[in-house]
C-alpha cells in the first residue's frame, strides 16, 4: 500500500520533525553567523524563561522572580555546557547561597530585622553580608558545585531583601523550575545539556597552573 503524503510532500509528523531539525542550534550555526545565532537563542529563551516565572510570581503573589535568576538564565542558555550551568550546580549553588545567607542572619541576630534597603547598613549587616558570601563561595568550591549567580542570592538573603523561610523555599523552587526549563529548551534545540551533573568538570586556575 503506498504511503500517504501530506499537502507538501510528507506526513504532518515528517513536516514538523523536519522543521524542528532545521531550527535546532547546530543546523542554524551551520547556516548563519554563530554569534548572531547564539545571541538570538539567549534573547528568546531568556525572555521566555523569565516571563514564565514572572507570570507565576504575579499569579501567586510570591517571589518566583528575583535578581540572581537573571544571571542564571544567561548562563544556562549562553553557556549550557559549562559545568556551572548544569542542573546540579545551578540547584545546589543557589541552595548553598540561601543557607549561607540565612545562617549569617542568625549568626548576627538579624532574623527578624527589616531589609537593609529600609533599615540602613549596620555593623551587623556588614558582618552578615560578608560572612554569607564567604561561606557560600567556600562551600561551592569545597562541594565542587560552583555557580556564580548564587553569590547574588546569598546577598539577597543576608541583606534581608528576601529572608522569610517561606520566601527562601520559593526561591529554591524557582531555581529548580529554571533548571527544568533549561533542560527542556536546550535539549529541544539540539544541545546536549546534562540531565544533572556537568559533562566535564571545570578546572580551577590553580589546577591549570599545576599542569
Amino acid at each position: 500500500m503506498p504511503q500517504r503524503t501530506g499537502p507538501i510532500g510528507g506526513t504532518m509528523y515528517q513536516v514538523v520533525l523536519g522543521l524542528a531539525r532545521r531550527v535546532r542550534l547546530p543546523a542554524l550555526e551551520a547556516r548563519y553567523d554563530r554569534t548572531w545565532v547564539l545571541g538570538l537563542f539567549a534573547f528568546v529563551n531568556g525572555l521566555l524563561s523569565i516571563a514564565l516565572l514572572s507570570l507565576l510570581a504575579w499569579a501567586t503573589r510570591s517571589p518566583f522572580i528575583f535578581p540572581s535568576l537573571g544571571p542564571t538564565a544567561f548562563l544556562v542558555f549562553y553557556q549550557p555546557l559549562s559545568a556551572s550551568s548544569s542542573p546540579r550546580n545551578t540547584i545546589a549553588g543557589h541552595l548553598i547561597g540561601i543557607l549561607a545567607g540565612y545562617g549569617s542572619l542568625a549568626a548576627f541576630g538579624l532574623i527578624h530585622a527589616g531589609p537593609a534597603t529600609t533599615e540602613g547598613v549596620t555593623a551587623a549587616r556588614i558582618g552578615a553580608a560578608a560572612l554569607s558570601l564567604a561561606a557560600s563561595s567556600g562551600a561551592m568550591v569545597w562541594l565542587h558545585v560552583p555557580h556564580p549567580p548564587a553569590g547574588a542570592t546569598t546577598l539577597i538573603v543576608s541583606l534581608g531583601i528576601l529572608s522569610r523561610p517561606s520566601q527562601l523555599v520559593i526561591i529554591e523552587v524557582a531555581v529548580v523550575l529554571m533548571a527544568i526549563q533549561a533542560l527542556v529548551i536546550n535539549r529541544l534545540a539540539g544541545v546536549n545539556y546534562p540531565l544533572w551533573s556537568p559533562l566535564t568538570e571545570e578546572v580551577s586556575p590553580r589546577d591549570s597552573a599545576a599542569d
